[in-house]
């Protein structure tokens, strides 16, 4: 294939049309729930309060907004690929947001900015205390202003729909992989997202993990559910191939959202039955490093640790129950076993890691 060629079939499955839309107007597909900006977000996207001021101050200035990317469902809604913070903000200064819950987010007050420094305790309006509301002018200013749209239509090919969103969403705060992970899964099968979430709240799992506050923040307990789901089960034979594992995490979570016939019950049984057993037996030392010297658990969370007790439980889960009082003894060994050691340590690549890991923990922690 050319490289024209190439070129003139990756345009024809991107099918697009755009034109500039109002603030006003935006706030009518909104109010009118033909728009979905997808509250799940929120969580991944972190704009400050400064930065959402100084939104709100660029509108008031008439300065250009970058335009909005959106993406047409087949009932006709628009899910937002592009731009979910600058329509959030507006959205919550005026006082219409809603959360995952439905509910009406309390409206937003404006920080002092460069330009202008009396925005600072400003509201879109606020009758109790006209002072500190923007004036109808001032209101009008942000109504008729607009930001264009360009609109990925129905006909466009699926998959060039993520990517698109992968690539257009660098702005603001950066996203980790897997907040990234969870953006497409909310637009892709947003039930399954909340499964997961549900599964990454479950107490024993987090008594396990014991990640720190930075780690949770980034959606690393997440990427550890996903990594259980997409990992337990797999064929040893296709761990061999695994490649990068942030791309095959990222095409299994896509992959499991399309797929109608995922067995979600067993994979929560799973989930849960292995990480109430390392609860009742390792607690929160379950994934840290055994000091033989010392005779106790040391250190952080082992991501090689996981991958061998954790999916080997899992795998195991349903013949486990036979040999719970092995199970903290099988740990602690495993960081005395030579061929764990040689493929945990520090800076072994996933892609080589892995494929040693989990099968050894499958052996392991067999009944």
């Amino acid at each position: 294939m050319t490289l024209q060629s190439e070129i003139d079939k990756a345009r024809a499955d991107i099918r697009t049309d755009g034109y500039p839309i109002s603030i006003g107007e935006w706030i009518s597909i909104y109010e009118q729930r033909e728009l979905d900006i997808h509250p799940e977000f929120q969580r991944f996207f972190r704009w400050t309060q400064k930065q959402k001021s100084r939104l709100i101050e660029s509108l008031l200035l008439g300065i250009p907004i970058p335009q909005i990317f959106v993406s047409q469902r087949d009932d006709g809604v628009w899910d937002v690929v592009d731009g979910l913070q600058r329509l959030s903000t507006i959205f919550e200064f005026i006082g219409i947001l809603r959360d995952e819950e439905d509910r009406v987010i309390p409206a937003l007050t404006m920080e002092a900015t460069a330009y202008l420094p009396s925005l600072a305790g400003i509201r879109w309006q606020d009758d109790e205390e006209p002072g500190q509301s923007l004036s109808n002018a001032q209101r009008l200013l942000i109504k008729r202003a607009k930001i264009d749209v360009s609109i990925i239509l129905k006909e466009s090919d699926e998959q060039t729909k993520f990517e698109l969103f992968q690539r257009l969403n660098t702005g603001g705060s950066p996203l980790s992989d897997q907040e990234m992970r969870n953006s497409l899964l909310v637009m892709l099968n947003r039930d399954l997202f909340r499964w997961m979430k549900d599964l990454s709240g479950d107490a024993s799992f987090r008594e396990c993990i014991a990640l720190s506050d930075r780690a949770v923040d980034e959606q690393y307990d997440m990427e550890l559910v996903l990594r259980f789901l997409a990992l337990r089960t797999i064929p040893e034979e296709e761990l061999t191939g695994l490649g990068d594992l942030g791309e095959f995490l990222t095409e299994k979570a896509k992959e499991v959202a399309k797929d109608g016939a995922y067995d979600r019950a067993e994979a929560a049984e799973a989930f849960r039955s292995t990480f109430r057993l390392l609860a009742d037996t390792l607690g929160s030392d379950s994934f840290h490093r055994f000091d033989q010297a010392k005779g106790r658990f040391l250190g952080g969370f082992s991501i090689s640790a996981f991958e061998a007790i954790a999916l080997g439980i899992g795998y195991n889960y349903k013949s486990i129950p036979a040999a719970r009082d092995k199970i903290a003894e099988r740990a602690r060994n495993l960081w005395t076993d030579p061929r764990f050691l040689e493929y945990s340590g520090a800076g072994m690549r996933a892609s080589t890691r892995i494929p040693r890991i989990v099968p050894l923990g499958r052996t392991i922690f067999s009944a």
